[in-house]
């Protein structure tokens, strides 16, 4: 297989090769596919938060329990940056095609892990502990799999299709997402409510075997970047890249910018978009769980396309352009279109606390989410309203006492030291005064409200994510591109986007606001907008990477 890019190495300009229609073919599907695979592995924990919890995490406090899920999300991301740096080291040494055949074998294997682990019931604390531990090194496969992919692509790619191209590795992260939410649906349909809740469950970690099996014969394939060869053949490797990303000329200001101009603003757009929804709609809105699956993944799978769109649109107009159009899109319509979302959704919920607001009142009114129980009586009901997603207005009282539509409720008989039997209190009292604690079921015509509110965020996350990797690819010179992009990139998905959900739901689970949340993703691309406006370069897409500054 033969091809590449005009590109430079060390301070020599490569002669531009045309691949040929089907060397490029090969090049963009053996690398998409194999981000679709280990972005499915890595996002299969997120999509089944539920039943993990209580599998691994028990502790009789349901929001406890989705926030240690969240935790043991935010540890692979957090693990992401040392991957990069690690697998950044080996692909600018050597080579980028064996690199990402290891970060893919890495994470196939330590996915399939979590589906043979016994539950805390049966092994006590070691089950957490070991799902943590595949999460950090499935963190550090993710960690040197994207700048892999994306750079092997970019480094086929002609320069005027480089935007194109390498936008199939963007919307395959988007396709891993995807791909997750089909298998679990694919899985709860043939089989029973029962056998799922038991056992099924852990058939799409398993099938990450399967998955990494087709990965490695197409990667196996493929041929080394031409770009590296011509830096291997002219002795220009670095010979330390993870230090030369620091020391080369210009290269701390380009890191810093693709940091918090890029990578951080693009990720919680995006986790915002899907992860967040997803959460949102199952947790706060109560929707029943394979309805709000059914529409996120429709929502993700039509919202591909604009990956691509962008992509494409930025060989035109630059790289710069739709990333400043899609942040400051996103500060203006985020809360809209969750707004939006959210009535279409449970319309009753909204109106029954319109009718019938919740008023608490007493000492010591506060709780911790990270507690099982709560030390003091106002804290305990804090928690219990909490835990069902009811929102509540605080005041002063000598006493706890608490209002449910202007009626005083019988807290003198409310089951303080048993937290199952006052959890049923609660909801009789709620449901007498017409809240639907139950899950519910959209109509058709709220469920396309809600996708069509779920495309505009996929709009924006396409504007921001869809030029990147080819962006990220002409910032950086090649002899430590591998390094360069990744490290930023990593931290700025990692830490960033990572923590989002247990950030964002700690947000909710103390304000028992389901848009508060939101405030963290607003902040977080407010601060990339600025960034990138100041930092990223304006006009037709270049390679910028040996510059000085």
């Amino acid at each position: 297989m033969s091809g590449g890019n005009t590109a430079a190495v060390g301070s020599q300009a490569q002669p531009h090769v045309e691949p040929s229609a089907s060397d490029i073919r090969l090049v963009i599907a053996a690398s998409s596919a194999g981000t679709v695979f280990e972005w499915y592995d890595f996002f299969i924990y997120g999509t089944l938060a539920g039943i993990i919890g209580k599998t691994f995490f028990p502790s009789g406090n349901a929001t406890l329990e989705t926030l240690l899920v969240w935790a043991g999300f935010a540890v692979g991301f957090g693990f992401r940056p040392l991957g990069a740096v690690l697998f950044g080291f080996l692909g600018d040494r050597l080579g980028r095609k064996y690199t990402f055949l290891v970060t893919v074998t890495l994470m196939g294997i330590a996915t399939a892990g979590v589906g043979m682990i016994p539950s805390a019931a049966s092994i006590g604390i070691a089950a957490p502990l070991i799902v943590i531990l595949l999460r950090v090194l499935q963190g550090l496969a993710l960690g040197g799999e994207y700048g892999g992919a994306a750079i092997y692509v970019a480094e086929h790619s002609p320069p005027e299709r480089r935007g194109y191209f390498t936008s199939y590795i963007q919307a395959s992260v988007v396709g891993g997402f995807v791909l997750s939410l089909v298998v679990v649906l694919g899985c709860k349909a043939l089989m029973s409510e029962e056998a799922w809740n038991q056992w099924g469950w852990r058939v799409p970690f398993l099938l990450s075997i399967a998955l990494l099996a087709i990965s490695l014969w197409m990667r196996l394939k493929l041929s080394e970047s031409p770009v590296f060869k011509a830096m291997q053949e002219e002795g220009e490797l670095a010979g330390n890249p993870f230090v030369e990303s620091f020391t080369y000329p210009g290269n701390k200001k380009r890191i810093f910018i693709a940091l918090f101009g890029v990578a951080a603003g693009l990720t919680v757009i995006w986790y915002t978009a899907m992860f967040s929804a997803l959460s949102f709609l199952k947790g706060a809105m109560r929707l029943e769980d394979t309805s709000a699956e059914v529409i996120i993944g429709i929502s993700a799978a039509l919202g591909m396309v604009f990956f691509v769109i962008f992509g494409r649109m930025s060989d035109r107009i630059g790289r710069k352009r739709p990333i400043i159009v899609g942040y400051i899109l996103t500060l203006l319509l985020l809360f809209p279109a969750f707004w939006t979302i959210g009535h279409a959704a449970n319309p009753g919920l909204a109106a029954a606390a319109e009718r019938a607001p919740v008023v608490v009142s007493g000492p010591d009114c506060d709780y911790s989410p990270f507690s099982a129980e709560q030390p003091t009586d106002c804290g305990k009901l804090l928690s219990d309203l909490a835990g069902l997603g009811i929102s509540y207005s605080l005041a002063k009282a000598p006493s706890v006492q608490a209002t449910l539509g202007g009626e005083a409720l019988p807290l003198d008989s409310y089951q303080w030291a048993d937290k199952a039997a006052r959890g049923k209190q609660l909801q009789g009292w709620l449901t007498a005064a017409g809240y639907d604690i139950g899950k519910i079921k959209p109509t058709l015509g709220s469920a396309l409200v809600m996708i069509a509110s779920l495309l505009l965020l996929m709009a924006l996350s396409g504007a921001t994510y869809g030029p990147v990797a080819a962006l990220l690819s002409e910032m950086f010179p090649p002899r430590i591109r591998y390094s360069s992009m990744s490290i930023p990139y990593h931290i700025g998905t990692g830490y960033f986007g990572g923590f989002l959900p247990l950030i964002s739901s700690y947000i909710v689970a103390k304000t028992v606001n389901p848009f508060a949340g939101l405030w963290y993703t607003w902040a977080v691309v407010a601060v990339a907008f600025l960034v990138a406006l100041w930092g990223l370069k304006s006009g037709a897409p270049r390679d910028y990477g040996d510059d000085a500054a």
